[in-house]
């Protein structure tokens, strides 16, 4: 039984400032496109069954980056649906919701935690016979594959609040006796690898 390794994305102006970003396709900046390049090196020997991303071009743009050939886009591999909460900080939100938590509240016009967790679940069993020919690829968002994961451990989607991404980290999902696992959790690329260009 092959692995899942997971992608968060490059940086992005809304990502650097913890702004919830779903349908705003927004590209990546300078150092995101640096960070992309930089996960090249941490996927180098890897042979993957299926490399699948979010339709989202930041994802396809950081897939192409790191040096991997997308076999496909999955919906279902989108993040989440942010709806009303589209392009706000969690204190914004809050600052008009006191106590508003994605996890357990989802989002006005957008997605509830089990609506996501469905349509995740629904791309687990797909990629179950794909991973019998051996490790699949996914690049995507924090939220959507924290959801994934939660998912993949049999947990409640709420229970991705647990695992925070960054962007452009790598993690990897797989098996212990038989259990399904986390071997390895929001991984960065080596820090020499994204240092930034001074700004002034």
């Amino acid at each position: 039984m092959g692995e899942l390794l997971l992608i968060r994305h490059g940086e992005t102006t809304w990502s650097a400032r913890r702004r919830h970003t779903s349908y705003t396709d927004l590209a990546l900046t300078p150092d995101g496109e640096r960070q992309a390049r930089a996960l090249g090196p941490m996927l180098t020997g890897r042979r993957f069954a299926a490399v699948l991303t979010s339709p989202c071009a930041r994802a396809v743009r950081t897939a192409q980056l790191a040096g991997l050939t997308p076999t496909g886009t999955d919906n279902d591999l989108a993040e989440w649906n942010y709806g009303e909460v589209e392009g706000r900080t969690t204190a914004e939100v809050r600052a008009e919701q006191p106590g508003w938590n994605l996890w357990t509240d989802g989002c006005p016009g957008g997605e509830s935690p089990s609506q996501v967790g469905e349509r995740l679940d629904r791309l687990l069993a797909r990629l179950g016979p794909v991973l019998d020919h051996g490790t699949v690829a996914l690049v995507g968002h924090a939220h959507s594959l924290r959801v994934l994961t939660a998912r993949w451990l049999g947990l409640p989607p709420s229970a991705g609040a647990l695992f925070r991404l960054e962007t452009a980290t790598v993690s990897l999902l797989g098996h212990e006796h038989g259990r399904q696992v986390i071997l390895r959790w929001n991984q960065p690329v080596p820090s020499a690898a994204t240092a930034q260009t001074p700004r002034h």
